[in-house]
């Protein structure tokens, strides 16, 4: 598997095709990795990360994700130190997906980098753009809320559950709803 020759394919918000063999080897690749992690830790109550940083691209210490996991690749996933992700978080990971230090994701957060195009006959041909997504520093996403492809979360946010995030959040603010709005600031300590 060429992970270069992927990464062209789907990064820098250029056009390509889901049904790419290059795109559905890896993915599926992946998901059997995914499957594999997360059948360990269900199972056999052995939780084994190796499984998962060997597919991500970078991973700090301390780095703990509860099973449900999935992503489609993992190569384009990057996590800091004392990242927790809880059950059943999704990260749909065709453009870069980077997380910073002391991050926490609850229940079924959704990360999701790629869309299909608008037009009826490109979404028929399976035709994707991909914008990546930054999770800075400090940074709580409450269950099932959504990220997609083109966000950065600044540092120290909170995302509301269920909300749906489709624009930048600033540093250090509470944001909710569908779409994403700023609720309030973050009272900082002193």
């Amino acid at each position: 598997m060429d992970v270069g020759k992927i990464k062209r394919l789907t990064t820098n918000e250029k056009i390509f095709t889901a049904s790419n063999p290059k795109i559905v080897v890896a993915s599926r690749y992946a998901f059997e990795q995914c499957c594999f992690f997360n059948q360990l830790v269900l199972t056999k109550n052995s939780y084994d990360f190796s499984i998962l940083r060997q597919l991500f691209n970078d991973v700090g210490v301390d780095t703990y994700i509860e099973p449900n996991f999935m992503c489609t690749f993992g190569f384009n996933i990057s996590v800091g130190n004392n990242f927790f992700a809880n059950h059943d978080v999704t990260m749909f990971d065709f453009a870069p997906i980077t997380i910073g230090s002391n991050v926490n994701v609850a229940p079924k957060v959704g990360f999701y980098t790629a869309n299909y195009l608008e037009e009826p006959l490109a979404r028929k041909a399976k035709k994707m753009v991909a914008k990546p997504i930054t999770l800075e520093d400090g940074v709580w996403v409450g269950g099932s809320a959504i990220i997609l492809g083109g966000v950065t979360v600044g540092a120290n946010s909170i995302i509301g559950a269920g909300s749906v995030v489709t624009h930048d959040i600033p540093a250090n603010v509470v944001a909710v709803g569908n779409p994403a709005k700023i609720l309030r600031p973050i009272k900082l300590d002193d």
